[in-house]
């Protein structure tokens, strides 16, 4: 599984919590060596290992940390994650970075594996959207991807995706695929629709991908069997736990949910210190 880079978003996130520098750790004496422990409170899918350690890495080199447990792995509260041996003071000044980054990364892979669960034997595959944090959309699709849900184009350069305004500037939908078809051959072309009028034209056009916007079960049932095969669908709106299960059930190929990556709970860790 690729892993995007940490080291830019470590750079930004010690830089806004660091500054000039920890006054609260100064008073901790230089040469004091301290040992910390990360514990899971709760269940969650891990993620996040390598923007923790990265931080670390950028504050002091001689912190040394082994874990117990990997990204993508399943945690039980009480769990250790990891333990962490170094100058107290990198350890003190490092705690809230490190554990922000992998609290909101084991959200993301936590809530995508609830998701990806609750699918399980249906032909869907959950997918993510561009409703992240800003700045963290390649860790958080990483993040999606440990939660074994599977990510929707990572921005607007990797995709075509022709939705309503696009439809109305370009005159229709017809008009808009065959305007990106030209445009950008080989890239995967989707289109937005949001009735079987629609739906038809799309179909005549031959896009990849048949987006089905906030369509109720009924009528996803029945764009089923009118695209019989001919182009991958895709639901999208209020999709939801309680939802997506019959959803997927309509035969659907994708579900694309914003939740993934925008509404963000933080997993429940805790770091705890010892001096040696």
């Amino acid at each position: 599984m690729h892993r995007p880079d940490p080291t830019p978003n470590v750079i930004l996130a010690l830089a806004e919590d660091v500054g000039d520098g920890d006054l609260t750790a100064a008073l901790i004496p230089e040469d004091a060596q301290a040992e910390a422990t990360v514990i899971s409170r709760e269940q969650a899918v891990l993620c996040g290992v390598t923007w923790f350690d990265a931080v670390f890495r950028q504050l002091d080199p001689r912190v040394v940390i082994d874990w117990q447990a990997a990204d993508g792995d399943r945690v039980a509260p009480d769990q250790l994650l990891c333990t962490l041996r170094g100058p107290a003071r990198s350890l003190l000044t490092g705690e809230r970075t490190a554990l922000n980054f992998l609290q909101m990364l084991s959200s993301t892979a936590t809530l995508a594996r609830r998701y990806a669960d609750a699918v399980a034997g249906t032909r869907a595959t959950i997918l993510d959207t561009r409703k992240t944090l800003p700045g963290l959309r390649l860790a958080q699709k990483y993040a999606v991807r440990c939660g074994s849900c599977q990510n929707h184009r990572i921005g607007l350069f990797d995709a075509v995706l022709i939705k309503e305004n696009h439809i109305m500037s370009a005159g229709s939908i017809g008009n808009a695929i065959a305007a990106a078809r030209h445009l950008h051959p080989g890239i995967t072309v989707e289109v937005e629709v949001e009735n079987f009028v629609e739906l038809e034209e799309a179909l005549a056009a031959r896009p990849d991908i048949i987006m089905l916007d906030n369509f109720n079960l009924r009528a996803m049932s029945e764009a089923v069997k009118i695209t019989h095969g001919r182009v991958k669908l895709e639901a999208s709106g209020n999709v939801n736990l309680d939802t997506v299960r019959p959803i997927a059930e309509t035969g659907v190929d994708y579900i694309s949910i914003g939740g993934l990556t925008k509404d963000v709970r933080a997993i429940d860790l805790s770091m705890r210190f010892r001096t040696l």
